[in-house]
């Protein structure tokens, strides 16, 4: 299914130009312990319904950027560089 997603810098392109880069989640502000590590690294919650994540444009600028995407339609409500996004 292909749809449009809208870099911060170059504007709406073809979802193909972009590279998918995971559900986004804050980083560890301190060392974390071995648990928490792994649960930063390998667990992702999934969800059916509205996710922030990461994307890259590849065919692009190259920038990584966040964007808010319906998993179930793929409707993207928004896209912003990190230092843009909204917070919740």
């Amino acid at each position: 299914m292909s749809y449009v997603l809208t870099c911060p810098n170059c504007g709406p392109r073809e979802v193909t130009d972009f590279g998918f880069g995971g559900e986004f989640h804050p980083r560890p502000t301190t060392a974390p312990s071995e648990r928490d590590l792994n649960r930063y690294v390998y667990f992702r919650r999934n969800v059916a319904g509205l996710q922030v994540e990461w994307w890259q444009h590849r065919s692009g600028c190259k920038e990584w950027f966040l964007a808010e995407r319906d998993t179930r339609t793929n409707e993207v409500k928004w896209t912003a560089l990190p230092a843009d996004a909204p917070s919740d």
